[in-house]
């Protein structure tokens, strides 16, 4: 069987396609079904070599072309949609941000099928500003450039990992290095997005209304894409690809059996592995544009200048002690947010706010913080809860926001959500339990990459009898803090029923700190007062 498949196809964007691959031997039923998800730039060869092994077996692979995030956060969260045996993402470095993420199922490592370099995809004018066709453009050129740079957020995706390593790596001979390592993240960091794609859209000529880019960080393999895209389009303008100078992590393609697998699906995918390694398949990636899993290209690009043939040196990936220094350093610069908020909805936020025009306490706070979505980046996350007594059964809280991007927050609505807020009337405040398992969830879920928040919105003092206490709180707190992942509580207090020191002694305990409005009119002054320094865009607001 020809496995050669055309570029387009191999690399297209994401989706639920699934490819069923049955066997034709009608003397051997099929009782074996081995689930893949596979990463889209890989599933078209996956599918097609699955189809050969499995051909007169009793087992059959059914592929599902899917984006490795969408993968990691069902897996991450058990979201309900079926659980692969075998998974194929775009990098290693998912597998084990899965696993850390609480997926015991995923497996930190796997044998790796393909590999493609991460690169600096520059436009054609963008290129030629640096040299090009004369000379290939470099990483430190383009760093000390004015060109307009996009950057894929690190805490989201391997390539802007890779990114953010190799930029460091890239500065000049003799360079102060805490100081050159700010300035190549703050050259970095001005447009930041969730994904590759997002940045392709900022390029020239791709249709959109915002500030276009000259140059983004991208794997060759869609270079490669992007370039037999347009070369179909009369004016269409193709991407030169930029080599790190220095070897950063490329995309390497795993193949993990996840430990959820049965005996027969490990067989099976034993099977399948070998023949992605062999060498027929290897030419079928090489097709779709992927390198061997060792860096070696099987296919020549003779005077094609936007991209390079000869073999990329493979760098290890990083410690997760090293990935977390390198995101955290990215988070002080960048201040993308990961926050969890809690706003008190007991019974004491319906009183009417004196000089509000007789609005409540409830309605300001919720306006405030419907209002402060603003205030962060559209990549930073955020997630909310409410608070009082026995919300959900004998739980003191409930969420009314699941943790997604701000983009994502404010095209579902959740301004209006949150505004539509009511306290309960006779709700007591539950303020320790509320913050304990809040907190708890959010160090859980801590993301290297990200300004991981805690944010308390009350009115009160804990009313919750039932309850832990202070001491017991504040014990747990304790316990929870690493200095390696920093976690502070955001306390915000409104009116005169707040105990200062009770929400300071909180916060305190993490490293965060305390807001108090006294006159709760002006809570939208102390939100945005506590959150702007935060949750600001740019690397020298204050």
């Amino acid at each position: 069987m020809v496995l050669g498949i055309a570029l387009v196809l191999v690399l297209g964007a994401a989706s639920w396609v699934t490819v069923a691959l049955t066997t034709r031997d009608d003397g051997c039923p099929v009782t074996d079904v081995v689930h893949i998800a596979a990463t889209p730039e890989v599933a078209g060869v996956v599918a097609e070599t699955g189809e050969q092994v499995a051909a007169g077996q009793c087992f059959r692979f059914e592929v599902d072309r899917r984006d490795s995030a969408a993968v990691a956060q069902s897996l991450s969260t058990s979201d309900g949609t079926r659980r692969p045996d075998v998974w194929i993402p775009d990098s290693t470095v998912r597998l084990r941000e899965t696993n850390t993420a609480g997926a015991a199922d995923v497996p930190e490592s796997g044998s790796s099928v393909a590999s493609s370099p991460v690169v600096f995809a520059l436009t054609e004018q963008a290129a030629k500003s640096l040299g090009w066709p004369g000379k290939q453009p470099s990483w430190p050129a383009l760093l000390a450039s004015s060109i307009t740079m996009g950057m894929v957020d690190p805490s989201q995706d391997p390539v802007g990992i890779s990114a953010l390593l190799g930029a460091q790596k890239a500065l000049p001979p003799g360079a102060d290095p805490v100081a050159g390592s700010a300035a190549a993240l703050r050259r970095l960091s001005p447009i930041t997005l969730p994904g590759v794609d997002d940045l392709y859209a900022r390029l020239p000529g791709a249709g959109g209304s915002k500030q276009s880019i000259g140059a983004l960080p991208a794997s060759e393999a869609s270079v490669l894409n992007y370039n037999s895209r347009n070369s179909m389009v009369a004016t269409g303008d193709q991407l030169v690809a930029a080599y790190p100078p220095k070897p950063v992590p490329s995309l390497d393609f795993p193949f993990a059996v996840l430990n959820n697998a049965g005996d027969a699906q490990r067989v099976a995918a034993a099977k399948l592995l070998r023949a992605l390694q062999a060498p027929e398949a290897q030419q079928a990636f090489a097709a779709a544009g992927l390198r061997t899993p060792d860096g070696r290209t099987l296919i020549s690009r003779p005077g094609d200048t936007h991209v390079t043939s000869p073999d990329q040196p493979l760098a290890a990936i990083p410690s997760d002690d090293d990935l977390t220094a390198a995101l955290n350093q990215w988070a002080k610069v960048n201040l993308s947010s990961r926050a969890r908020v809690l706003i008190d909805v007991s019974g004491s936020m319906n009183a009417v706010v004196p000089g509000s025009g007789g609005k409540t306490r409830m309605q300001l706070t919720a306006d405030a913080a419907a209002r402060a979505l603003n205030l962060f980046k559209p990549t930073s996350e955020l997630g909310a809860w409410i608070f009082s007594t026995n919300l959900d059964g004998d739980k003191d809280y409930r969420e009314i926001l699941p943790m997604s991007t701000i983009s994502a927050q404010l095209a579902a609505g959740a301004p209006d959500r949150l505004r539509a807020l009511k306290a309960t009337p006779n709700g007591q405040t539950g303020l320790y339990d509320s913050v304990l398992a809040a907190y708890r969830t959010a160090r859980r879920e801590w993301q290297a990459g990200r300004l991981n928040l805690v944010i308390v919105m009350t009115d009160g003092r804990n009313e919750d009898s039932h309850g832990i206490t202070r001491e017991q709180l504040l014990a747990e707190l304790a316990k929870l803090q690493d200095p390696r992942r920093p976690l502070p509580i955001i306390g915000i207090g409104l009116g005169t029923g707040v105990d200062p020191g009770e929400l300071r002694a909180i916060t305190a305990a993490t490293g965060g700190h305390t807001f108090v409005a006294s006159d709760p009119a002006k809570i939208s002054d102390v939100f945005y007062g506590a959150l702007a320094g935060l949750a600001c865009a740019t690397p020298s607001c204050s």
